[in-house]
């Protein structure tokens, strides 16, 4: 009898993608299969959502596709679906209610119960709800089916204490809790031992680091400490506060060298009023004055940011003031987002809700200038020699030239011509600039270097013909309880 088949949907922030990593790995280490690429919709066994709470229609999207599955499942009797992440964690009482045909509701702090939850619904023949109302373990000491063989997000810190006023993610994610260096550092160079070159630090707040186990200093050691690990070439980290972006982070950046010189951090808007109606505890002059520090001791950083247009009670004279700021700082890219109402948020409720069409007006200026000021920003990249570190996929194609793509050190993407030797996905290949349009670059001539990496040859292991194929090539952790190893929303505390 062959195995059962799974699929996870995820929606949302890089947590939510990590933990769907989890969720794979915790079906895998179950017996479960994933189910093939392109396969039919309602073929899998079982169907998980991981939902995000963050958008004013995730319900309306969870339950339209949940409806489109209730005919299927009908017709498969041992088809199960499963409904986790932040909406279920808010509206746990509400999904088997609308949806009888759900199996399993789990929340954001038990993702690790989701094989026994099944099972019990299996053998039950009734809908399971477990919500745990904070985190016992962290979720890292759980199995992970990681979605690339090179590059890996590591979880230091979940949770966040901030209370942004547009933000439902505290009160779904909870406090802060921090894990302890030497458990991350301990995934990290397992992670690195199994071939990944490059790393994410990941946090509802990432730099607020620290705060949980005393020490104010503990995210900039931390920098510095995966400085020291042979073999990690790249270090990012996502998303950060500029509340905690204190001058030992900026001096640990510019003095490490595997972190890498880019930096994102949301400033939702440049107007001090909305900031305080935001409950943002910076203002215009702190955040100018982070980016200003940032570009003296890293002057090649690609900086981007997230944007919200049309927060509540926001006037002309306050919008202007977020176009002075992109002005000033000169963003590589930014998320810019049109306001909405998130449901169980007190922005929600406040007066001076901003009408349509003023935010769609504001909105479409500011995209029109930040994309007038990324397409300056990636000109000044032209003549640049870079190493691209190659990226999954195929790339561009244009007519004839086949483009494979991948990432510069900043995080610009970038497009380039298939070198004449074989290059894997995780490899390094050595190029110049030729071309920038708003949202990438192109290097239109020969490579001036192609290296190949252990990063390489994990991707190489992990895809290997089936008969090829090695056993244990599950990147993360293998079993429960082992020694740890190891596109988002507005907001910043979303992890973007």
């Amino acid at each position: 009898m062959s195995a059962k088949t799974y699929e996870v949907r995820t929606y949302g922030c890089q947590m939510n993608v990590h933990d769907s990593e989890r969720l794979s790995g915790l079906l895998e280490d179950a017996g479960f299969v994933r189910a093939p690429d392109g396969h039919a919709e309602g073929d899998a066994d079982v169907v998980v959502f991981n939902t995000c709470a963050v958008r004013e229609n995730a319900d309306n999207r969870l339950y339209g596709n949940l409806g489109r599955l209730a005919p299927m499942k009908t017709k498969r009797p041992g088809m199960q679906i499963a409904v986790g992440g932040c909406l279920a964690q808010k509206d746990r009482d509400t999904i088997v209610k609308k949806a009888p045909w759900v199996d399993v509701v789990f929340g954001t702090h038990n993702i690790g119960s989701l094989p026994v939850l099944l099972e019990r619904a299996r053998v039950q023949e009734e809908a399971q709800v477990e919500i745990a109302e904070s985190l016992e373990a962290f979720p890292s000491t759980l199995p992970t089916r990681r979605e690339s063989a090179y590059a890996a997000w590591v979880s230091i810190s979940v949770g966040c204490n901030n209370t942004c006023t547009f933000c439902i993610v505290p009160a779904l994610r909870g406090k802060e809790k921090d894990r302890r260096p030497g458990d991350i550092l301990a995934e990290v160079e397992a992670l690195v031992a199994e071939g990944v070159t490059e790393i994410t630090l990941l946090g509802q707040n990432v730099n607020a680091y620290g705060s949980d186990i005393g020490d104010r200093e503990a995210f900039s050691k931390l920098l510095r400490a995966c400085g020291a690990i042979e073999g990690l070439e790249r270090v990012r980290f996502t998303s950060p506060h500029p509340r905690d972006f204190t001058d030992d982070v900026i001096a640990a950046m510019a003095e490490t060298p595997n972190v890498m010189p880019q930096l994102h951090m949301p400033l939702q808007s440049g107007s001090d009023a909305v900031l305080k109606a935001m409950r943002r505890s910076y203002r215009q002059e702190r955040f100018l004055g982070i980016i200003e520090k940032v570009r003296t001791v890293m002057p090649d950083a690609a900086i981007s940011t997230d944007i919200i247009v049309g927060f509540p009670g926001e006037t002309e004279a306050d919008f202007e003031q977020t176009l002075h700021v992109v002005r000033q700082a000169r963003f590589a890219q930014a998320f810019t987002f049109q306001y909405s109402k998130r449901p169980g948020t007190p922005a929600a409720e406040m007066d001076d809700q901003i009408p349509k069409a003023v935010v769609q007006e504001r909105y479409e200026r500011l995209a029109a200038l930040q994309e007038e000021i990324s397409w300056a920003e990636n000109k000044s990249q032209i003549g640049r020699t870079v190493e691209v570190l190659v990226a999954e996929g195929e790339g561009r194609k244009d007519d004839a030239t086949r483009r494979l793509s991948g990432r510069a050190p900043d995080n610009r993407l970038v497009h380039f011509a298939r070198p004449d030797q074989q290059v894997r996905p995780g490899d390094v290949v050595t190029v110049d600039i030729t071309y920038a349009a708003p949202h990438h670059l192109l290097a239109e001539g020969p490579a001036r270097g192609v290296r190949r990496t252990r990063a390489g040859d994990a991707w190489e292991k992990r895809n290997a013909a089936p008969e090829q194929k090695p056993a244990g090539v599950m990147l993360g952790l293998p079993t429960i309880g082992a020694p740890a190893p190891l596109p988002a929303e507005p907001g910043g505390c979303a992890v973007r």
